[in-house]
């Protein structure tokens, strides 16, 4: 499966945040269920000593496409459907979406496409796609 175009420069921000980056990419398999998926990353970080560790999986998008709603709506689908294997599989693992800056912007013209996001919470990670910044963590309650 190719790379998007900003994955290593999610994994050097991840990394930056003092992420260890576990899986590049992260399988999701499960033969007697047909679950086979590859997220783009899986990441964990240390917490404090009682609380463990932390661990996420992300996948990662450049909206690129000329319709913002068409591809969100792809993304959705499968955000939703790595989400159900995790839940089935690792539910201790949280998965997030990576999405540029510019197309969160625009995601904000679009109320409906902002309503699915906030209903079927998914959890967001904004990266500046020009430079590696500090990232945007926005969690679905």
């Amino acid at each position: 499966m190719a790379k998007d175009i900003y994955h290593q420069m999610v994994k050097t921000a991840l990394e930056k945040e003092a992420w260890i980056i576990t899986d590049d990419p992260y399988y999701l398999t499960d033969k007697s269920r047909k679950i086979d998926y590859q997220i783009d990353l899986g990441a964990e970080k240390l917490l404090k000593a009682e609380n463990g560790k932390e661990k996420i999986a992300i996948e990662i998008k450049s909206f690129l496409r000329a319709s913002l709603a068409n591809e969100f709506h792809s993304i959705l689908g499968q955000y939703l459907i790595y989400q159900a294997g995790l839940i089935r599989l690792e539910p201790d693992r949280i998965l997030f979406l990576a999405v540029p800056n510019a197309a969160y912007i625009k995601l904000q013209e679009h109320l409906f496409l902002l309503d699915l996001i906030q209903q079927f919470k998914v959890n967001l990670i904004i990266f500046h796609e020009s430079e590696i910044k500090e990232l945007q963590w926005l969690r679905a309650e």
